[in-house]
C-alpha cells in the first residue's frame, strides 16, 4: 500500500497561481538641488524611473477568473500578471482590497473559463488536521509542502488590525503569501499570509487567514463595494489579564473586556456594559479582542448575534445588531484655500463611518484632515492625514464650516491645537 498527496495535489494545483506585481518608483538624482551641477550640467542628469518587482501567489475561488490573494502582495502596483501552473499569463486588475486584513481580489483578464479551488468552513479546522500549503517560494516555482494544524486564533502575529490566524508546520517562505493552504477534502481553508521566522526562511510557524473571512471579503468583492465594510459596535475591548480574571472569579482567562461603550451605538442599544466580559458569539468561545472581532466580520453585515457575557459574576445573553457605521453627521468635505496654514488640506467632518475609512478609534470626533495636496502650503508646514482640528486662536473648531469660516477671516496669527495619534500638538503660524 503506497499513501501519496499526489492524487488531491493533482486535483487541486491548477487553481493556484503565480501572482507578478510592478510598480514604477522615482529614484531622485543624487545631485538634484546641488546649484553646481545644475548649473553645468541642467537636465542631463534626471530623475530615474525604476521598475520594482514583488512576487507571491493566489487561489482561483471562482471560473470566471476571480483570484484571492493577500493585500500587501499587489499594494502599490501599476501592473499585474498571473501565471498558471501550466506555464500560462495573462494580465489581471485589482477588484477589491484591504490593509487591515490583508486580503484583496483580482480578476484575470479574459473570458476563459479556470479550475477553482472550493472554499471549505474553517470553523471545522481543528488542532492536528493534516494540511498542504500550495504556493510560489522564492519563485523557484509552484511548490507543494504539508504539515498540520498546529493551532488556531493566533493573534498579535502581524501589525495590522486583523489578529486571527490558523497556525501551520507546513512549509511557508516569502513568494508563498497568498498561496492556498488546503485540507484533505481538497478545500481552501485559509490563504498563507505571514511567518514567524528569524532568518527570513521557513521554522516551521506559518499563518494563513481563516477561509470564512475570504467568504465575506468575496463576497463584498462580488456585490461591487468600493472598500471592505465590517460591522459598527461602537465599543472598545481588551484582552482579559490574569489580574482581571481573579478579580471577576473567572476560571479562563480569555474573553473580551468592554472598556468603553459609546452613546447610541449598537454595542449600547444591545445593553452591553462597560466592565462586562465578551465570551462568545452565536455559541462559539471568543479568546480574545481580536477573536470577537473576526466572530462579528464573518457573521456579515445585516445579521443580528448573540453575544454571551459575563456580568458580576452572572452569565447574560445579549442581541447584537450588525450594521456599518453611521454618518452621524455628514462630512461636508472642504478643500481649504487662500492664506492660511491649512492651504490644500481636505478635511472632513468626523463621524463612525468617516472614522472607519481612515482607520481611526470610532469614538474620534472633530474635524479631520483627510487628505493634503501635495507641495501645499499645509503639506508644507506638516499637517497629515488623520490628523484632528482641535482648535484655533483658543476657538474650538467643531465643523468644516467653522474652519473655513476661521480661514476666510484671516486672523494673521494663527495658533493651532491638533490632535495625532492621541497626542496633542500647538503650533504657531504667521
Amino acid at each position: 500500500m503506497q499513501l501519496s498527496f499526489a492524487p488531491l495535489v493533482k486535483q487541486t494545483s491548477g487553481a493556484v497561481v503565480n501572482v507578478y506585481a510592478e510598480k514604477i518608483i522615482q529614484r531622485q538624482s543624487p545631485f538634484a538641488g546641488d546649484p553646481f551641477f545644475e548649473q553645468f550640467f541642467g537636465q542631463q542628469m534626471p530623475n530615474r524611473s525604476e521598475k520594482q518587482s514583488s512576487l507571491g501567489s493566489g487561489v482561483i475561488v471562482e471560473a470566471n477568473g476571480t483570484v484571492v490573494t493577500n493585500n500587501h502582495v499587489v499594494e502599490g502596483a501599476d501592473d499585474i500578471k498571473v501565471a498558471l501552473s501550466d506555464g500560462r499569463e495573462f494580465p489581471c486588475k485589482v477588484v477589491l482590497r484591504d490593509d487591515r486584513v490583508d486580503l484583496a481580489v483580482l480578476k484575470i483578464d479574459t473570458k476563459e473559463s479556470f479550475p477553482t479551488l472550493p472554499i471549505g468552513n474553517s470553523d471545522t479546522v481543528e488542532v492536528g488536521d493534516l494540511v498542504l500549503a500550495i504556493g510560489n517560494p522564492f519563485g523557484v516555482g509552484q511548490t507543494v509542502t504539508s504539515g498540520i494544524v498546529s493551532a488556531l486564533a493566533r493573534n498579535q502575529v502581524v501589525k495590522n488590525e486583523f489578529g486571527f490566524f490558523i497556525q501551520t508546520d507546513a512549509s511557508i517562505n516569502p513568494g508563498n503569501s497568498g498561496g492556498a493552504l488546503m485540507n484533505m477534502k481538497g478545500e481552501l481553508i485559509g490563504i498563507n499570509t505571514a511567518i514567524f521566522s528569524r532568518g527570513g526562511g521557513s521554522n516551521g510557524i506559518g499563518f494563513a487567514i481563516p477561509a470564512n473571512l475570504v467568504k465575506v471579503f468575496l463576497a463584498s468583492a462580488d456585490a461591487g463595494v468600493k472598500s471592505f465594510e465590517r460591522p459598527y459596535v461602537g465599543a472598545s475591548f481588551d484582552a482579559v489579564t490574569s489580574e482581571v480574571a481573579e478579580a471577576l472569579g473567572l476560571n479562563k482567562v480569555r474573553g473580551a473586556l468592554v472598556v468603553k461603550v459609546s452613546e447610541g451605538s449598537p454595542a449600547a442599544k444591545a445593553g452591553l456594559k462597560a466592565g462586562q466580559i465578551v465570551t462568545s458569539v452565536n455559541g462559539i468561545a471568543v479568546e480574545h479582542p481580536d477573536a470577537l472581532l473576526y466572530r462579528l466580520t464573518t457573521a456579515g453585515l445585516g445579521k443580528t448575534v448573540n453575544l454571551t457575557v459575563i456580568d458580576n459574576g452572572r452569565e447574560e445573553q445579549l442581541s447584537l445588531a450588525l450594521d456599518r457605521a453611521p454618518e452621524t453627521s455628514p462630512r461636508d468635505q472642504r478643500v481649504i484655500g487662500g492664506r492660511t496654514p491649512f492651504t490644500g488640506a481636505v478635511v472632513e467632518n468626523l463621524s463612525p463611518r468617516v472614522a472607519d475609512e481612515l482607520r481611526m478609534p470610532s469614538e474620534s470626533a472633530g474635524v479631520v484632515v483627510a487628505d493634503v495636496k501635495e507641495d501645499s502650503p499645509a503639506a508644507r508646514l506638516g499637517f497629515e492625514p488623520k490628523d484632528i482640528i482641535v482648535s484655533i486662536n483658543g476657538t474650538e473648531v467643531k465643523s468644516t464650516k467653522e474652519l473655513s469660516q476661521i480661514a476666510e477671516s484671516d486672523p494673521g496669527l494663527w495658533r493651532v491645537e491638533i490632535e495625532r495619534d492621541g497626542q496633542r500638538i500647538r503650533q504657531f503660524f504667521r
